[in-house]
């Protein structure tokens, strides 16, 4: 009896795809918060960039979002403002659908 847990799923194929997010590097006009408890990447990203969309630029900004999207209480949280070619790329995206 085999003991590999992935052997009756399916693959699209054999390769690895990754994803590739952009880096995030510090600027003058980043915003710093506190995290309050029960704060969330996507409710963080909703408040700041008015789009819940963008927890991952949270997330990567600052090595959070591991399997979560929980913010621990009391930590300070780099906010990388603005993200004004991140909103113009994805209007584009969504009105070539």
């Amino acid at each position: 009896m085999s003991v590999n847990r992935y052997q009756s799923t399916k693959s699209l194929n054999d390769r690895y795809q990754t994803t590739r997010y952009p880096t995030f590097p510090k600027r003058s006009t980043d915003l710093y918060i506190i995290s309050r408890e029960q704060d969330r990447l996507d409710i963080l990203s909703n408040e700041f960039y008015e789009d819940p969309r963008f927890w991952w630029v949270i997330a990567k900004a600052n090595n959070l979002g591991k399997g979560t999207l929980d913010v621990p209480s009391g930590v300070q949280i780099r906010i990388p403002f603005p993200i004004t070619e991140l909103t113009v790329s994805l209007r584009e995206v969504e009105e070539n659908k």
